[in-house]
């Protein structure tokens, strides 16, 4: 196979000099395969999730995380979760109406509300397979810092380049919508 450089075609003007096209479209190759690789392991596991539990995996991700941590302040679900708290009740209530989770208000303040598995819900739990999202999380935060830069930054320029910057993040495959607080900058733990 032969090369070919982009300073053959910058006369053209189309493309900048110094870039193999090759090596290039390779990158690019093995990027877009990536993407679909991540985006197939999600609809499985996802399609796995609902079959199983009729739950979504936004739902199951919630349920597992009660299920490891309870009894917890649905703040700290939220933090958990990487999710605004708003979006986590929007969840609970959903699961409360299928009696799966019940939320409890503390007695020293009545303000503070755990949130733990109904008999139900551990019933459930214990059928349940795993959630992408829950691998997903446990795989990030076992990485350097450097690393999840790097992916940040690189996940960063993908949603600039489908023009998605002001598309409040969706669950994966699921209807919720993540929306932080208006004040909260992107990145920022």
């Amino acid at each position: 196979m032969q090369k070919t450089t982009i300073r053959e075609f910058a006369s053209c003007g189309i493309l900048r000099k110094g870039i193999d096209m090759t090596k290039k479209s390779v990158v690019v190759s093995k990027i877009i395969d990536d993407i679909r690789r991540v985006f197939q392991v999600i609809n499985e596991q996802s399609k796995r999730v609902k079959r199983k539990t009729g739950l979504t995996g936004p739902q199951l991700w919630t349920m597992k995380t009660i299920g490891e941590l309870s009894p917890l302040r649905v703040s700290d679900l939220a933090k958990r979760l990487y999710l605004h708290p708003a979006t986590v009740v929007g969840i609970l209530n959903r699961l409360e109406l299928q009696g799966l989770v019940r939320r409890i208000r503390t007695t020293d303040d009545r303000r503070v509300v755990n949130v733990e598995l109904t008999a139900a819900g551990n019933a459930l739990l214990c059928k349940a397979p795993q959630v992408a999202q829950g691998l997903l999380v446990n795989g990030l935060e076992e990485l350097p810092a450097e690393k999840l830069q790097i992916i940040s930054a690189g996940l960063q320029e993908l949603v600039s380049i489908l023009g998605a910057q002001a598309l409040p993040p969706q669950l994966m495959l699921s209807s919720e919508v993540n929306l932080p607080d208006r004040n909260e900058t992107h990145g920022k733990t």
